[in-house]
């Protein structure tokens, strides 16, 4: 065994992460969970085999070719392999300078090809992020050749910032009256008056976007299709993990992936950076979402600089800036979705599970979460309930794969555990480990991993109005996935038309 050093492991860490090859390119971040354990298990991996491949593997190989001829090829292999191409624009930098580019290349060496431009509208949005949209619209409306889709239809869209609502609905026909603002009126603009084929009232918004694809591809001749998406690897480890664990990717390409049947996305930008697009929109003078200048004076960071819906994951903690930066629309959210004013107070704080959460006095961490399931709406805490109760069978039935650092921390800290096997989801084949007694109330003493069960990690679920429990590693659930593949089968022929 390799001594290594906590400089070492730093380094490695880094290392793998930041030296990807071209082809799987992309940085991660350590802030998620996934993103730690993701890094750990590639660690692990390579501590205990020492196998060089792997780390070669890992390395970034640089080609004879910059990104943006690198794009200028794969823009000429989608036009010559599907007959249908448009692009899903949210108003962020990725989008906007993908939008650009394409329209460029198409009008060089495609002009008698139609271009689609999709852009889902959440409603919720910086007047500036508005703006752009509608110049972006205004411009191409006119042009031969481009078909525009502004869909402002009902949703689900997933909020974090309530504890008593797992969803909100942008464009909420029984909520006109406190629209954030009101609903643009253009030829192009789709909402329940005239919604596309395949739509079903108040769907999840990623079902939308992805019934949208097959909605195209019919109104075009049901031709092989492609959704183009400004998806970057280095945005972060999910979107690296998303293009380097691709296993059915179009023609073998990483950054093609199927939806239906002759429907797939593609993110021709996988290998771009942050600095990649900038310059691309400086060298060739493109418009842009001027929010990035006022996120920009307001001192946030690049990888902070975000467009997407305020009330998810990964933006309650900045909804404070729209107080200071568009007032107007503030006030407005405020009064549209439950919890937003709270959030925008305590988005970083204790109240909401971020930073060091202390326990209240006289209670152990499962008496305290017993206490929050007690405070929550009977939906709610039945689907919190029933998370947990899967994590505390599975940890006792069949085990989780853990390090065996981990497994010596956990023996020499006297948890009563066995192994179970090899778990076949770990890179290194780790062996699979159940807990005999009751789930441990915190794991503060284990120092080498947050992936075991505990009490502790179940009440930061709730304290982070995380309903889908992802900071304990959850996806779907079988009797989840079992419910979502009776529907596919029960409704699939009528969905396909048959």
């Amino acid at each position: 065994m390799l001594n290594f050093s906590a400089l070492h492991i730093i380094i490695l860490v880094r290392y793998m992460i930041n030296e990807t090859r071209q082809n799987d390119s992309g940085s991660h971040s350590l802030e998620t969970l996934e993103g730690y354990m993701a890094a750990q298990q590639a660690l692990l991996y390579v501590l205990y085999t020492k196998d060089k491949e792997f780390i070669r593997d890992m390395r970034k190989e640089y080609i004879n070719m910059n990104v943006f001829d690198a794009l200028q090829k794969r823009f000429a292999f989608l036009f010559q392999e599907f007959k249908n191409i448009y692009i899903s624009f949210s108003g962020g930098k990725d989008s906007g300078v993908l939008l650009n580019l394409l329209l460029d290349y198409r009008n060089k060496y495609a002009s008698d090809r139609v271009i689609g431009v999709f852009h889902q509208d959440f409603e919720a949005q910086y007047t500036v992020t508005t703006d752009y949209i509608t110049r972006t619209f205004k411009r191409l409306e006119n042009k031969s050749g481009i078909d525009l889709y502004w869909v402002c239809l009902p949703m689900a869209t997933r909020t974090a910032l309530s504890s008593y609502e797992m969803y909100w609905y942008p464009w909420d026909d029984t909520k006109q009256d406190t629209w954030v603002r009101p609903i643009p009126e253009y030829p192009y603009v789709i909402n329940l008056t005239k919604p596309f084929a395949h739509y079903r009232y108040r769907m999840h918004q990623e079902d939308l976007a992805k019934q949208f694809g097959r909605f195209y591809k019919e109104e075009h001749g049901n031709g092989r299709t492609v959704c183009l998406l400004g998806m970057r690897a280095d945005e972060s480890l999910q979107r690296y993990s998303g293009f380097v664990n691709k296993k059915h990717g179009y023609q073998n390409e990483c950054w093609i992936s199927k939806q239906f049947k002759d429907v797939w996305c593609a993110s021709p930008l996988y290998d771009w950076s942050n600095s990649d697009v900038w310059c691309a929109n400086y060298r060739f003078d493109y418009d842009y979402n001027h929010l990035y200048d006022l996120y920009y004076k307001a001192g946030l960071k690049i990888d902070q600089m975000r467009v997407a819906s305020p009330f998810n994951d990964y933006s309650k903690d900045a909804l404070n800036l729209y107080r200071v930066i568009d007032p107007e629309i503030w006030v407005k959210l405020v009064g549209r979705v439950c919890g937003a004013n709270f959030g925008a107070i305590y988005g970083k704080t204790k109240a909401m599970g971020y930073r060091s959460i202390t326990l209240p006095e006289g209670h152990t961490w499962k008496s305290y979460t017993q206490f929050l399931l007690d405070t929550l709406p009977a939906r709610l805490r039945n689907n919190y309930v029933k998370k947990f109760n899967t994590s505390i069978r599975f940890w006792h039935d069949s085990g989780g794969g853990l390090s065996e650092e981990t497994i010596r921390e956990l023996v020499e800290h006297g948890y009563h555990i066995r192994r179970n096997g090899i778990s076949n989801y770990t890179l290194n084949k780790n062996s699979r480990i159940i807990f005999l007694g009751p789930i441990p109330d915190h794991t503060d003493d284990i120092k080498s991993t947050k992936d075991i069960p505990s009490w502790k990690r179940m009440c930061c679920c709730i304290l982070k109005n995380d309903h889908t429990c992802r900071f304990m590693g959850f996806g779907l659930t079988r009797q989840e996935q079992k419910r979502v593949d009776i529907i596919r089968r029960k409704y699939g022929g009528m969905i396909d038309g048959k």
